[in-house]
């Protein structure tokens, strides 16, 4: 059964547009696919149980981009050159640029983003930095899994201490344990503290704990799922993602680690010392 479209679009399409955007630069776009068009097999069997492919374009090193839709979202996978393969992620240039950004700036359709703010405001976060009236606030979609995300919340400890929260909006999209994990930390009872521990211990082992068990938990879940699909929304193609205002009100938004020289515009304030070793290549 494991090559049956009902498989394929249980288990690989349905979770990857419940959760993430992904996205690549572009070297040519190419026309809308025609209806009546065969597909590859590896789309085919999530175009035969609903999911429908708004457009194709080339993509970096042979690849072939698909845009996909299914419920009102939209992401885009990659196909291989035979056609034969699927690939899903973010796709890194030899220059380190980001190319499923850019993809996702040229592809997938903007929404609201002030209506999008407001959502993010509303969502399941948990809080950390300075508590009663933060001189800054500042969300960012985090995974316990993604070692950029705890790369990310080393470098905004100091900016912390002078007066930013940052409002940790967790979500699942790096592996079997980070839904587990992400479940521990919204279960406890010092959300703060349990967010704490769970970056202070990234990259040991990990045990699940009674708090960590996904099973009567269905509401904790169910917000870790909304928080994936927000972050699709803002078009952000993999943690961390940084959401901000402006000193004028304007949201802006960030996918992956800020350059250290980056963080005092993003939190508007004084830049502070860090002399972490493992932050030293984000300079």
């Amino acid at each position: 059964m494991a090559n049956s479209p009902t498989y394929f679009q249980k288990n690989l399409i349905r979770p990857l547009l419940a959760r993430i955007a992904l996205t690549m630069t572009v070297v040519a776009a190419s026309s809308c696919t025609q209806a009546g068009e065969s597909y590859p097999k590896v789309i085919q069997g999530a175009v035969d149980n609903g999911v429908k492919v708004v457009r194709t374009f080339p993509a970096a090193s042979g690849l072939t981009g698909w845009v996909l839709s299914e419920d009102g979202r939209q992401s885009i996978v990659y196909t291989t050159a035979d056609k034969k393969s699927l690939l899903l992620g973010t796709l890194i240039d030899e220059d380190g640029a980001n190319l499923s950004s850019r993809y996702a700036e040229k592809y997938i359709p903007k929404q609201d983003i002030g209506v999008l703010f407001k959502e993010l405001e509303k969502s399941t976060y948990v809080a950390e930095g300075q508590v009663k009236d933060p001189k800054s606030v500042i969300y960012v979609f985090v995974d316990a899994n993604c070692p950029f995300c705890h790369f990310t919340w080393k470098a905004l400890q100091p900016y912390e201490k002078v007066g930013l929260q940052v409002r940790w909006v967790l979500v699942a999209t790096l592996g079997p344990t980070s839904m587990p994990k992400a479940v521990e930390v919204l279960a406890a009872t010092d959300k703060t503290a349990a967010f704490r521990k769970m970056e202070e211990n990234h990259g040991k082992s990990w045990a699940p704990s009674a708090q960590s068990a996904e099973s009567g938990k269905q509401p904790i879940t169910e917000s870790i799922r909304r928080n994936g699909e927000l972050m699709e929304k803002f078009g952000v193609a993999g943690t961390p993602g940084l959401v901000w205002k402006d000193k004028s009100g304007k949201v802006l938004v960030k996918g992956g680690m800020p350059r250290l020289s980056e963080i005092p515009a993003i939190t508007r304030l004084p830049e502070q010392t860090i002399d972490d070793i493992e932050l030293a290549r984000f300079r």
